[in-house]
């Protein structure tokens, strides 16, 4: 931990407002740069490591029985805002972990295209209703309470929601479904079924008129009465001219088939934190409907899990959300134990730093989310990823990230937590140019390109991977 506070403390003397951070706001346009040029100041990087990994033993104790036993689940949770909630980061860090301990599932998932704001790739949603939506970044609204996934998600309407997999590799066999106060507002189908229904009616028969032919002839042909079809057809007369159509009145019945499309709900199962569905063959879709006892429909989020022991590892974030956001909606940290978390780990500041907030205040909300955390799953670790680099304005160094990096770095033995510096990884204060000129950033100098995300996850599963491994070495 000493080296990486030493980068740090290195980084931030090139930055005469750095060392006010703490206690003042920095104004953006205002933060001094060094002289040397940006783009050929001298990236520094970190050396990948996770730091105070004690606070990981017991879940290195879990990942090694696993290992060992090939049986069992481990739960890591990742909590974030719009670096996390596209799953392309955590979507690499899923699969390396799974790839080493098994494959235990997709984990948490979230209509996202219903709530008209982007998700996850592994899985599609689609329905055929209009669906209210309102994230945790907003003020609180009476009936619109963000639980596990950070976004309400409502409806009165009937609807159908179609969930398909489009990952083979995370086809299910238990499915999840997560509300507010458990209620049980969905039903689960696998498929539609075709309904036959059978009904007789009055045979129909019709008969072309042909030269020649008078009404008598017709009606001793359809052992009818010339009356009869005279009635059926409206004729006042007996003259008939060739090529009319003549409805023939008859007793005889017909049998009829009316086919329709019918959901047929499956039964579910429950537990305390969600409603439940086990298939034993393993699904890849599967329809969400409304259950007939309720009246309005809420979703906090769904599980995918498979049969098979591994990582199930969850992805939830919210795009501009702070830890303070997550703070505000106590139902978050009351389902957060339907996940059965081992790990937590949060992704957080990007978003305070925007908002200029100095580093102790940011500092007090992430303490009272972990808290938050810990208080509803006593038994869990916490790691903690500092915020990227980026700029303000795409101009200026952003320093409070790198005041938020060196705090958490600071308290992470006080408060029983351990550290991925991803900060320092991505090359620290002066690295956003550098980076985006290898193409791993966006345009507007905060978010990163598909590889950008991609590399912060393989730098994780690397740093994570080496933890553990160390953890092995010096087990005995």
């Amino acid at each position: 931990m000493l080296n990486k506070l030493l980068i740090l403390f290195c980084m931030l003397l090139g930055l005469t407002a750095s060392a006010q951070t703490d206690t003042t706001e920095v104004m953006i346009d205002s933060v001094f740069v060094d002289m040397v040029g940006i783009d050929t100041t001298q990236i520094v990087v970190g050396n990948n490591i996770i730091t105070n990994t004690i606070a990981l033993k017991p879940l290195f104790e879990k990942m090694y029985k696993l290992e060992q036993s090939k049986q069992g689940k481990i739960n890591i949770v990742h909590i974030g805002d719009s670096h996390i909630q596209a799953d392309l980061m955590t979507g690499l860090i899923r699969k390396k972990l799974q790839e080493r301990f098994g494959n235990a599932g997709c984990g948490f998932t979230f209509p996202h295209s219903l709530a008209r704001t982007n998700g996850s790739y592994s899985v599609r949603f689609n329905s055929n209703a209009t669906w209210q939506s309102r994230k945790n970044i907003s003020t609180i609204e009476e009936g619109m309470n963000a639980g596990l996934s950070g976004i309400a998600l409502k409806t009165r309407e009937s609807f159908v929601v179609e969930l398909n997999v489009r990952d083979s590799a995370y086809r299910f066999n238990t499915i999840k479904i997560i509300t507010p106060k458990n209620r049980q507002s969905f039903d689960l189908a696998t498929s539609s079924k075709t309904i036959v229904l059978e009904s007789t009616r009055p045979k129909k028969i019709t008969h072309k008129i042909k030269n020649g032919e008078v009404l008598g002839s017709i009606a001793n042909k359809y052992d009818v009465s010339i009356a009869q079809i005279k009635k059926a057809n409206g004729l006042k007369s007996d003259n008939i001219r060739a090529g009319k159509t003549l409805k023939i009145p008859t007793s005889q019945m017909e049998k009829k088939e009316i086919k329709r499309s019918e959901f047929i709900p499956l039964n579910l199962s429950s537990d305390a934190l969600s409603h439940y569905y086990y298939s034993k063959d393993p699904l890849s879709k599967i329809y969400l409907l409304p259950n007939k006892g309720e009246k309005e429909y809420t979703l906090s989020g769904l599980v995918l899990e498979k049969d098979d022991a591994g990582i199930l590892y969850h992805s939830i974030g919210v795009n501009g959300a702070k830890a303070s956001d997550y703070n505000k909606y106590p139902l978050f940290f009351e389902q957060l134990p339907a996940l059965k978390p081992d790990l937590v780990v949060i992704s957080l500041g990007t978003n305070e730093s925007f908002d200029k907030m100095p580093v102790v205040n940011y500092m007090v909300q992430l303490n009272t989310m972990i808290d938050n955390v810990r208080a509803k799953n006593p038994d869990v670790t916490i790691l903690v990823m500092t915020p990227p680099p980026s700029l303000f304005k795409r101009k200026y160094p952003n320093t409070f990230v790198a005041g938020y990096a060196k705090d958490i770095l600071m308290q992470e033995a006080v408060r029983n937590y351990s550290t991925w510096d991803l900060f320092s990884e991505m090359g620290g204060l002066f690295s956003v140019n550098h980076n985006a000129a290898s193409g791993l950033m966006a345009g507007d100098k905060v978010h990163y390109s598909k590889p950008g995300y991609e590399k912060q996850g393989m730098l994780f599963s690397e740093a994570f991977l080496n933890a553990y491994d160390n953890f092995k070495t010096n087990r005995d």
